[in-house]
């Protein structure tokens, strides 16, 4: 089940491994969606990371899944293909700014955090801080952000990028994709 962490903050967690947990994950995507997204209002999925790394490769997997997904009139950012990551994020978003005006943001990343938090998503409305947990100072993003718990936070926050098990990852990615999947499923009945 979801805890509510930061009502003001409107952080939420979810673990994977719980059955139906998913569809709380849906739920409240949707609600977060319908309580700010403006009529009209262009709907950009940024999915941030790199493909070179395990741990940080959840953002484009997602992007790549998503980017199956063809039934949904939303724009998307950041594949395996054309990852968006640390170098190109800000050509990104003053393309997003450019193509996409008032688009409302919805950003996808890799996080580290707490061991008994490693497989769990976190749903939160507000920005994202990408590279936050490897001290890289690049801008916020986005109306609401996904990340994906892959590793514990400690020393050599780097090298535990590189050593994260693709099966976490790969669970959180369809975790993500589910949720967002149902989500929209719903928003198109309602």
């Amino acid at each position: 089940m979801n805890k509510e962490l930061d009502i003001e903050k409107k952080l939420y967690y979810f673990n994977t491994k719980e059955r139906y947990s998913v569809y709380d994950f849906s739920s409240r995507l949707q609600s977060m969606i319908q309580g700010k997204l403006p009529k009209n209002c262009p709907l950009v999925f940024l999915c941030i990371g790199s493909d070179r790394a395990t741990g940080d490769c959840l953002g484009p997997i997602v992007g790549y899944k998503l980017s199956k997904m063809k039934q949904y009139d939303i724009a998307l950012y950041g594949t395996l293909e054309q990852p968006v990551h640390a170098k190109n994020l800000s050509d990104t978003i003053d393309h997003i700014r450019l193509h996409h005006p008032n688009a409302f943001v919805i950003a996808v990343d890799a996080s580290l955090g707490k061991s008994s938090h490693i497989g769990y998503i976190t749903l939160g409305e507000g920005p994202l801080l990408p590279g936050a947990g490897v001290d890289k100072d690049l801008p916020p993003v986005g109306d609401i952000f996904i990340t994906g718990i892959v590793n514990f936070s400690g020393m050599l926050d780097h090298m535990l990028l590189q050593t994260t098990r693709l099966n976490v990852v790969m669970v959180l990615a369809d975790y993500i994709c589910t949720g967002i999947n149902y989500c929209f499923y719903q928003l198109s009945k309602s």
